[in-house]
């Protein structure tokens, strides 16, 4: 007997269901003075432990029946405080990991020797000893309390806790500095500390009182009359006492003023409203609507379907002094002639089969806002005529009536058609043509503006992330190359698609190639991972990748940074293509 002996003897339970080893064990611990109690499976194991405290388990991991990772589990799930020691012969990395992470204490390979059986023993009653002779000296964690609040008051986030009446139980030193509080404020409602400004975190700790459970993430923005416009998250969780009761809730918060400062100007440069671009065709483009603010002249919206002719329409009736009037949108190539001239300019009771009462139209609905009539180029010749009267004299009639009405409406027109050769063909009016045509926008294709690709696919990670709940961090290398030489003959809402189809299958932390819509890959290509190369060595000019790279690099002055981030790709991506193609800076 050792001098590390408990008094009285300990009791170990024993689980294997080999008789030998069951017999081997049981005498290596009666060698320690150990009570050993041998049982071969999980079923005798729980008998035992339902009757009898035990100080320790040493377990076979492969028994009849249920595992000895079940009987750890089962132990950990009665809150007992028994070191369990895990036995077997197969050892391998993931079953240590599943009993490490269940909680036991040691993990020892057949053949076990005595040595070894005593030692870990030993050594998990010592743990076991310490650990209770820590509950007994309980009374000496006010050292500890007292070290916990000089933590509490010297970390960064803003920490508040209040108990379950929301009163404030603490409150750091740097929520007192986010807020602005000097006075002494422990023991007073929450709602009296700042009580417009924090409504929303009052909101979450009230949900969280009542639920149990954390609110993630709420953002407050209030202005402070000392220091000036703040952002804030905040984060609500449960405290739960030594005794798993629930005792209050506590606040955390974190200054993200600067940053949302930062992120504002950054998306200042590349964003106008709701639409995103940093080439010089899209900062054209957002200048030009911006001009467009002071004037109801009419617009005429030109570009390839999916450009995204409706968004650049809104942001010029929300850049216009008729912001607040109705932003009214009519697809002309979605309805029939008489259902389209109806839907325009409204009809009167009784003007054909099925009008059963008197219904104002488009043009009305609009009045003191804008209208948009997109896909312009798809109304037939009697449309247009009446169009062009609403044009010159603001004025119309209902289908059925002869009552003029006039309406206060601006008029925006979109197509991805052209119009001028419609006119040479007879289908289109020259002379409406001249009434729409008074200011006209050409928006780019995708293809043309290929430096906003990246910008626009950062854009809709930061929006699927939000949607799908997902933290992907972007598109790997090899995928952002396939998007920088696609030609996107669906431009905007071709990438948007292709980029929600990526997000809706990606399991990974980037986009691959393989996520992408077969199209995008060639077939044998199809089904492979991050290896998969990019198709479409021609892009939509029958330009080689060569000769793109030569174009880039000459364009910027041979500046391989600014030229990487034109391509969309990484430098060392772009060192290596100019060594593949044999490109080399020209001598001065």
């Amino acid at each position: 007997m050792t001098p590390d002996t408990p008094t009285p003897p300990t009791r170990v339970l024993i689980v294997e269901d080999e008789a030998v080893l069951r017999l081997t064990f049981s005498q290596f611990l009666e060698e320690e003075g150990y009570e050993p109690v041998a049982v071969e499976d999980y079923g005798q194991a729980l008998e035992h432990i339902q009757n009898t405290a035990f100080d320790a388990i040493v377990t076979d991991i492969i028994l009849p029946g249920k595992t000895g990772v079940d009987l750890l589990r089962y132990v950990r799930d009665l809150g007992l405080y028994c070191p369990v020691i895990m036995i077997t012969g197969e050892p391998n990395v993931e079953t240590a990991a599943e009993a490490v992470r269940l909680g036991a204490f040691d993990y020892i390979p057949k053949p076990v020797t005595g040595d070894a059986l005593k030692r870990v023993v030993r050594l998990a009653l010592e743990g076991k000893r310490l650990t209770e002779e820590r509950d007994h000296y309980a009374h000496q964690m006010e050292g500890y309390r007292r070290e916990l609040e000089a933590i509490f008051n010297s970390v960064r986030d803003g920490i508040v806790t209040v108990d379950s009446d929301m009163r404030i139980r603490h409150i750091n030193q740097a929520a007192r500095r986010m807020l602005n509080v000097n006075n002494s404020v422990e023991g007073q409602a929450f709602e009296r500390l700042r009580p417009r400004e924090l409504e929303r975190a009052r909101h979450a700790l009230e949900q969280t009182l009542d639920s149990h459970r954390p609110v993630v993430d709420a953002r407050i923005e209030f202005t402070d009359p000392a220091e000036g416009d703040k952002v804030l998250i905040v984060k609500t969780a449960p405290l739960i006492d030594e005794n798993q009761a629930f005792t209050g809730a506590v606040l955390t918060m974190r200054d993200i003023t600067r940053l949302n400062y930062l992120e504002r100007q950054v998306e200042e440069t590349q964003q106008y409203r709701d639409m995103i671009g940093r080439s010089g065709r899209m900062r054209e483009l957002f200048t030009l609507i911006k001009e467009l603010s002071d004037t109801d002249s009419t617009v005429l919206i030109c570009g390839e379907s999916g450009t995204g002719k409706e968004l650049v329409a809104a942001a010029i009736h929300n850049a216009s002094s008729r912001a607040k009037g109705p932003f009214v949108r009519v697809n002309c190539a979605a309805l029939s002639e008489n259902i389209l001239e109806s839907e325009l300019f409204g009809h009167v009771k009784g003007a054909f089969t099925g009008a059963v009462r008197d219904r104002a139209g488009r043009f009305e609905a609009a009045d003191g806002g804008t209208i948009l009539l997109d896909e312009i180029g798809d109304i037939s010749a009697r449309l247009q005529l009446r169009l062009l009267r609403v044009l010159q004299e603001r004025e119309f009639e209902r289908v059925g009536d002869s009552a003029s009405i006039k309406t206060d409406v601006r008029v925006l027109a979109s197509t991805n058609q052209d119009l001028t050769a419609k006119i040479h063909d007879g289908e289109f009016r020259q002379d409406l043509y001249y009434r729409l045509n008074v200011i006209r926008l050409e928006i780019p294709a995708l293809r043309e503006r290929r430096e906003d690709i990246p910008v626009l696919v950062e854009h809709f990670c930061r929006r699927f992330n939000r949607a799908f709940k997902k933290e992907i961090t972007g598109v790997a290398p090899e995928t952002m190359e396939i998007f920088m030489e696609h030609p996107w003959p669906g431009n905007v809402r071709e990438l948007e698609n292709c980029m929600e189809r990526a997000f809706i299958v990606c399991r990974e932390t980037q986009i691959l190639p393989k996520h992408l819509p077969s199209e995008f890959l060639r077939p044998g290509q199809r089904g492979h991972g991050a290896g998969a190369m990019p198709i479409a060595r021609h892009d939509n000019g029958g330009n080689a990748p060569k000769e793109r790279v030569l174009s880039v690099l000459e364009r910027t002055d041979w500046n391989i940074a600014k030229a990487a981030r034109t391509l969309g790709i990484a430098r060392n991506t772009l060192y290596q293509r100019m060594r593949a193609y044999n490109i080399k800076r020209p001598r001065e």
